[in-house]
């Protein structure tokens, strides 16, 4: 391969940098072309706006929105919307290209894009987040677009702050336009199974990869770290086929019980504790939350935030599979202890893409003015992340690489084919 490798990364906690990492690692075995290594390795726009919005008390506060689009190779572009003071343009970089690679990986035709807005949800009124996603999506008026790039949830945003997108959107084209954004509320032509696709996808992957491994869910014990709609979804799916749950986390700390946790009763107790498992008596508190990834278990699920597995903790971990339910929880610095422990790891441009599988299906029958039923929705995700699960282990045997980078070949080679078949300048 003739490109000439950047400068070497300095700080490995830059996520755009770890992204890189491993994307420059599965370029090399592929022997990529100059050509189409430059295009990749740089977004193709990025938009920074400010917002000038009044808030209650009748003073103007101006935030920092971002939009970033890595790619449209493969389709319009497609990604989240995050609401929370830690964003900022390398973040979203990192997720956009995320994105492209999620999106290659499963094999839908969209490209990858990211979005975000610097404040703190929690300390802001309905009205104030409002007023807020109104001004971001009239300033990415001409960025958003069914065919263009379409936005969903992430971090502090929901099916509510969809809603208000695809109400301003529509207003300012002066129709109703539901396919430009996905997880949405059902009543706007949202679609059943979206709030539970991102941990349905991780249970798929997780059975996919046990299965591979020869270990047997209803021997499993598998630990959580993150009790969000992600981790959540996946730990009670992963119950209902047998597993024992025996840890689970949130923002309070990490909860332990060596018999199993019943997450169904965990689950009622956090969405009636003002959505947090402080004082949950179905399991013990743990002293050290993050004591909670180095358990002797078969499975860990990160689930909750970038950056957990680091160089400093990884060769504690003890789990035989990593199944990443968060983005980028496994810091690159980290990777190779982890490939010398023999720890498989499900990576998340692969694990956690059920919910951009579900929001195609949504863009789909909004296309179509035809809703879909769960069963259809469910079966059709499921057999989606089968098939690309497959095709990953497949690359990983194939390139004897780690399942991470074959993920990362798998994604840039189809989208490499795609950039000759359609051509450059």
């Amino acid at each position: 391969m003739a490109y000439i490798e950047p400068a070497p990364i300095k700080d490995h906690e830059n996520p755009f940098e770890s992204m890189m990492s491993r994307f420059i690692i599965a370029a090399e075995k592929l022997g990529l072309e100059d050509e189409v290594y430059n295009v990749l390795k740089s977004p193709d726009k990025q938009v920074l706006v400010s917002l000038p919005i009044t808030m209650d008390n009748g003073s103007i506060q101006v935030f920092e929105g971002y939009r970033v689009i890595h790619s449209n190779i493969l389709g319009p572009s497609k990604g989240g919307v995050r609401y929370d003071m830690d964003v900022n343009l390398d973040e979203v970089k990192a997720l956009a290209a995320w994105m492209t690679w999620k999106c290659a990986v499963v094999d839908i035709p969209y490209g990858g894009a990211k979005g975000g807005i610097k404040c703190d949800p929690r300390k802001m009124s309905a009205g104030e987040i409002e007023r807020l996603t109104r001004a971001y999506t009239t300033a990415m008026a001409e960025v958003f677009g069914p065919d263009r790039d379409i936005p969903a949830p992430d971090m502090g945003t929901g099916p509510r702050e969809m809603a208000w997108m695809m109400d301003e959107y529509s207003r300012n084209h002066g129709m109703t336009v539901n396919a430009v954004v996905t997880g949405k509320p059902i009543t706007l032509g949202g679609s059943l199974g979206r709030a539970e696709a991102t941990g349905r996808g991780v249970m798929i992957s997780c059975l996919s990869a046990m299965e591979k491994l020869q270990i047997n869910p209803y021997n499993s014990i598998i630990a959580v770290q993150g009790f969000g709609n992600v981790g959540s979804f996946a730990a009670l799916l992963l119950q209902e086929r047998g597993a024992k749950v025996v840890a689970i986390s949130d923002i309070s700390g990490s909860y332990y019980n060596e018999n199993g946790i019943n997450i169904q009763e965990a689950i009622d107790y956090r969405d009636n504790n003002e959505r947090t498992l402080e004082g949950f008596d179905g399991a013990t508190k743990m002293e050290d939350a993050e004591e909670l990834l180095f358990l002797d278990v078969d499975v860990l699920i990160p689930a909750a935030k970038e950056d957990v597995i680091t160089p400093k903790n990884a060769d504690r971990i003890q789990a035989r599979l990593i199944v990443e339910g968060a983005n980028g929880p496994t810091m690159a610095a980290a990777d190779e202890i982890i490939n010398k422990k023999g720890i498989m790891v499900v990576p998340d441009i692969l694990a956690n893409a059920g919910g951009v599988t579900v929001s195609y299906f949504e863009w789909v029958q909004n296309r179509l003015g035809y809703k879909w039923t769960r069963e259809r929705v469910n079966r059709r995700a499921d057999r989606t992340i089968r098939a690309a699960f497959e095709n990953v282990y497949n690359k990983h045997n194939r390139y004897n690489v780690p399942m991470r980078i074959a993920a990362y070949i798998v994604a840039i080679s189809k989208i490499n084919k795609a950039y000759k078949y359609r051509g450059g300048y």
